[in-house]
């Protein structure tokens, strides 16, 4: 599993009920009901996930996030997930308030583009980064909105959101010496544990 999804699990009350935004092949929350006792459900867009989900016995609907959570009443979930899917939306910051109306709380993991290796990248090669962690070229990346850790927390105070944990992870080695430091520097991908 991916590291910034260990670090959700820590985050998550057994039995709780799960939400999982932009879920893919269903892995976390597979691990969550296995490990936590969760009823979760998830939304995916990509067919061939949705198959994933399915095949694994996860409850999957498919639904566009752009589109919003309008079918789930308030506080229908103790937690809502969203992983490395923020950048991707149209309007994050609608998607983020309606994950605190329909959760207690929710849980946010995105790339952090303001990382040392992507700002180096642009200062010196003069283009858009591409590597393990953003593999796509400009023309054809699903990224839409490019945010930082400090952009992602100028939100939070601006809609009065309070942020619960906060997690920066790191897979390099001079990113896990220093992510703490220097966290908008040195982070690759944010984990943000939110309420209102």
């Amino acid at each position: 599993m991916r590291i910034d999804l260990d670090v959700i699990q820590n985050w998550i009350t057994p039995g709780s009920r799960v939400l999982d935004l932009g879920c893919g092949d269903g892995a976390l929350l597979h691990q969550l009901s296995q490990n936590k006792g969760v009823k979760g459900y998830g939304l995916e867009i990509d067919p061939e996930q949705i198959e994933r989900c399915v095949a694994r016995g996860i409850n999957v609907v498919e639904q566009n996030l752009n589109t919003g959570l309008g079918n789930f009443a308030d506080g229908s979930f103790d937690a809502v997930v969203m992983t490395q899917a923020l950048q991707t939306l149209s309007k994050p910051h609608l998607v983020v308030r309606e994950m605190l109306r329909v959760g207690r709380n929710c849980i946010i993991t995105f790339p952090n583009f303001g990382q040392w290796r992507a700002r180096w990248h642009l200062a010196f090669s003069g283009r858009m980064p591409v590597s393990d962690l953003l593999p796509y070229e400009w023309y054809s990346t699903p990224n839409i909105h490019f945010c930082t850790f400090r952009d992602f927390e100028v939100l939070c105070k601006e809609s009065s959101w309070t942020i619960l944990h906060r997690q920066v992870v790191s897979e390099s080695k001079l990113g896990v010496a220093l992510k703490d430091f220097l966290p908008n520097l040195f982070g690759e991908t944010a984990i943000y544990h939110l309420t209102r």
